[in-house]
């Protein structure tokens, strides 16, 4: 068990049902899901870029991540129907949590200029979309051997029902809000 699960049940869970008044444990929200994705941009047609974006996510990550088709063609951005435009990776479990655990404690202090994640990044379900301009950040990925630099999008899927309760869940979790 890591140390995220362990402080949700132990810290988390306690301090929620005395904030919102659960009757029991399993009416406090908790983290459903990370989904971490990421656009292919430029290389669409270098199938070797493409590799690395995968591999650069599967290190970062812990799991394979998973091809996204365009769903239509726009000639604008020369993509047609069915061409690999970005990949994903959806995280549940024991891989969130430790994934969870990199993010808060060494990959956003890594980034530069960082003062914490703003509250208008949390929608009205309580959930909470970051995006990360370099992959780097991780410490899986060394600075020196990345070649290609990409963004990150990742967006943490709770099962609040209020942004209120999100917010509370989260910054009781440890994540740095503003």
């Amino acid at each position: 068990m890591s140390e995220l699960q362990d402080k949700y049940r132990k810290q988390v869970i306690p301090a929620m049902r005395e904030k919102f008044g659960y009757k029991n444990d399993l009416a406090a929200p908790k983290i459903e899901k990370v989904v971490v994705n990421t656009g292919i941009g430029k290389s669409l047609k270098d199938q070797k870029i493409q590799d690395e974006i995968a591999k650069d996510l599967a290190l970062i990550t812990g799991q394979k991540p998973t091809p996204r088709p365009a769903k239509k063609a726009i000639a604008t951005f020369k993509t047609r129907k069915g061409m690999i435009v970005g990949l994903a990776v959806n995280l549940r479990g024991q891989r969130m949590y430790d994934f969870l655990e990199r993010l808060i404690n060494t990959a956003l202090p890594r980034s530069r200029d960082f003062r914490g994640l703003k509250g208008k990044s949390i929608d009205k379900n309580g959930n909470l979309t970051i995006g990360i301009k370099e992959q780097i950040i991780f410490p899986e990925i060394s600075a020196e051997s990345a070649r290609n630099i990409f963004g990150l999008e990742i967006c943490v899927k709770t099962t609040a029902e209020t942004r209120e309760e999100g917010v509370e869940l989260l910054r009781l979790l440890g994540f740095p809000i503003k």
